[in-house]
C-alpha cells in the first residue's frame, strides 16, 4: 500500500504522452493525496499533495521562452485543478491523521485483548507427569483474541484435571462468564476429592454469580462443559459431561467416542432445573490420547453446508502427538470451511505417555 501513490503517478505519466493534447490526463493527480492517505502519515500526505500540484504544472508543458511559461501553465491547465488538488490534499491529510489515530487505538485494544487472553486462557503445560498436552484456540472473528470457548489443565493431588467449555453467546458477556467458570474450576480442582464435586462446586460459583445479574440474563449465562480427570496410577479417565460434545479417545484400537449414558445439564442451568453429575470411567492406557473440543469443530460447515465429520477426518492422523494432531486439525478445518469459520473453536489434546517415557 505504501507504494500505491508511486504506481498511481506512474500510470498518469504513461497515459500523458499517448492521449490527445485536449485530454488533460494530469487532472487525475487530484486524487493522489487520497490515494496516499491509505498508507502514509499526515506529513507524508501533505508532501505528496504539494508534489501533485507541482507535477500538474510540469505536465502542463514548459515552453522554451521562459517569459511565456506562467501564461502557458494557466492556459493549459485550469486554475480549478490546482485548487482542487490542494483541497483534496488537506482532506487527505486529515484522513491520514484520523486513520493513524484509529490504528493506534486498535493496536492498544489488541494488546489489551492479548493480555486478557493470556490471563483467561493460560497456555497449558506441555507435560504434566505422565501426560503430554497441547491446546488449540481459533476465533471466528479475524480481529478477535478472546471469546466464550475455554479450556484448562490443572495438576492436583487427585490427578490431572481437565476442563473444556463453551459459553452460550458472544462478546464481553461470554468472556465474563468464561472468566468466572475458569476461576471456579481452578479453585475447585484442588479442593474437591472427586470429579462430581468439582462440577458441583463450579455450579455453585456460577449460581452465585448469576444471582447478581438481572433476571433476564440468568438463563443466558450457561456453559456446556466436560470435566476430565486422569489419575496418576490408574489407566482410566474419569469424565463428567455437562451437555457438551463427547470427548474422543484415540489409540491403537481406533477412535472411540466417550459418550455419557446420562449427561448432566450445562453449568448454570442447574440453578433453574436442578443438577446431578454422573462420573463415567473409561479406559485410558499409555499410548492413548484424549481429545476434548467445542462444538465449533463439529459445526464447521463446508461450501455445501455439511457439518465437519470429525471422527472420519481425524482417523488418518489420530496417532500423531498432540501438537501435530492439533496443527492438522487446524489446517483441515480451514480447508474444509474454505477459511470461513463461523464459531470459536477450542480443542485440548492429552496423550498418556508410555511407562518408559514418564518423568
Amino acid at each position: 500500500m505504501r507504494w500505491l501513490p508511486a504506481f498511481y503517478v506512474a500510470a498518469v505519466l504513461l497515459l500523458e504522452p499517448i492521449t490527445p493534447v485536449q485530454w488533460p490526463v494530469s487532472f487525475l493527480l487530484i486524487a493522489l493525496p487520497v490515494v496516499a492517505a491509505y498508507a502514509h502519515r499526515p506529513a507524508g500526505v501533505a508532501a505528496i499533495a504539494v508534489f501533485a500540484v507541482v507535477l500538474e504544472g510540469v505536465l502542463a508543458g514548459t515552453p522554451c521562452c521562459a517569459g511565456r511559461m506562467v501564461g502557458y501553465l494557466w492556459d493549459r491547465h485550469y486554475v480549478g485543478a490546482y485548487v482542487c488538488t490542494a483541497l483534496v490534499g488537506v482532506l487527505g491529510t486529515l484522513l491520514a491523521a484520523h486513520r493513524t489515530r484509529r490504528e493506534r487505538t486498535l493496536a492498544t485494544v489488541r494488546s489489551v485483548a492479548e493480555t486478557a487472553q493470556r490471563v483467561l486462557l493460560r497456555p497449558v503445560p506441555r507435560r504434566l507427569g505422565h501426560v503430554s498436552m497441547e491446546a488449540l484456540y481459533l476465533s471466528a472473528a479475524a480481529e478477535a483474541r478472546i471469546g466464550g470457548d475455554l479450556y484448562e489443565a490443572v495438576p492436583t493431588a487427585h490427578g490431572i484435571r481437565l476442563l473444556i467449555g463453551d459459553v452460550r453467546g458472544k462478546g464481553l458477556q461470554a468472556v465474563e462468564t468464561a472468566a468466572t467458570m475458569l476461576g471456579a474450576f481452578r479453585e475447585a480442582a484442588h479442593d474437591e476429592p472427586d470429579l462430581a464435586g468439582v462440577a458441583h462446586r463450579v455450579e455453585r460459583s456460577m449460581t452465585r454469580r448469576a444471582a447478581e445479574l438481572p433476571g433476564s440474563e440468568v438463563a443466558e449465562r450457561f456453559v456446556t462443559a466436560v470435566f476430565a480427570e486422569v489419575p496418576d496410577h490408574e489407566p482410566v479417565v474419569r469424565i463428567v459431561n455437562c451437555g457438551h460434545p463427547p470427548p474422543l479417545r484415540l489409540g491403537p484400537d481406533g477412535i472411540t467416542e466417550l459418550d455419557s449414558a446420562d449427561p448432566a445439564l450445562p453449568i448454570n442451568l442447574g440453578v433453574l432445573l436442578g443438577a446431578d453429575y454422573r462420573v463415567d470411567v473409561e479406559a485410558f492406557h499409555p499410548g492413548d490420547q484424549l481429545l476434548l473440543y467445542t462444538d465449533g469443530v463439529t459445526e464447521t460447515r463446508d461450501g455445501a453446508g455439511c457439518f465437519y465429520p470429525l471422527t472420519e477426518r481425524i482417523r488418518s492422523w489420530a496417532t500423531l502427538p498432540p501438537r501435530e494432531l492439533l496443527d492438522h486439525l487446524h489446517q483441515d478445518l480451514l480447508a474444509y470451511s474454505g477459511g470461513n469459520l463461523d464459531d470459536d473453536i477450542a480443542a485440548l489434546a492429552a496423550y498418556r505417555l508410555p511407562d518408559e517415557t514418564r518423568g
